[in-house]
């Protein structure tokens, strides 16, 4: 496959995936700012308890359309490992929308609809590069990714064949045929005494 179609593949399958995460985006996007306003402007919340709950409901209409629309061809290590991470991230992206909606507010000291909106759009914006990076990275590995850690749910980091390390990621030579490859054949005749053996079970001698 030359390079230009095989870039022409990769980035169409990107676009795709970019497509879908927009669209799931976009509703989980209607849905915080929708639910948010109801919340502080018909409620009567505050704009960061206003936006949390929104969010958390928005993540997991997100995380179930992700997993079972977006990233459905990728790898799957578990519900309750996925699940976690994709609330752990979505809560640092939280935290960047929440900061653009602080600083409006008690910073900029500026209040009402408006200027929530605008923070709100903008901070979302921000927090959306952050979460289709990070979830590629650290969420729906493809299939080809290192198994995941099951201490911290990570991926683990790949083997380093320069540094002579074997599958079980101890130090020592490449193994052939379940043997160290360097190694000698114990117990076989011609082992101990190679030459002489040689030349004794060589015919015509």
């Amino acid at each position: 496959m030359s390079l230009v179609a095989n870039l022409q593949r990769r980035f169409a399958h990107l676009v795709r995936e970019l497509a879908k995460f927009g669209s799931v985006g976009a509703i989980a996007f209607v849905i915080t700012v929708a639910l948010g306003n109801v919340l502080h402007t018909g409620l009567g919340m505050g704009p960061l308890t206003s936006n949390g709950i929104a969010t958390v409901v928005a993540t997991t209409f997100s995380y179930l359309a992700n997993r079972y629309w977006t990233f459905r061809h990728r790898d799957r290590t578990g519900l309750t490992r996925e699940y976690v991470l994709f609330f752990a991230l979505n809560g640092i992206g939280l935290v960047i929308t929440e900061l653009f909606i602080g600083f409006t507010r008690y910073v900029l000291d500026m209040s009402g609809a408006l200027p929530y909106n605008v923070s709100l759009v903008i901070g979302t914006g921000v927090a959306t590069l952050f979460r289709f990076w990070s979830y590629k990275k650290w969420v729906f590995l493809p299939t080809s990714a290192p198994q995941v850690d099951p201490a911290s749910g990570l991926p683990e980091a790949p083997h380093d064949p320069s540094r002579g390390e074997v599958p079980d990621g101890r130090p020592g030579a490449h193994r052939a045929g379940g043997r160290d490859a360097a190694s000698p054949r114990l117990g076989h005749p011609l082992d101990a005494h190679p030459a002489e053996d040689y030349a004794q079970v060589t015919p015509g001698n």
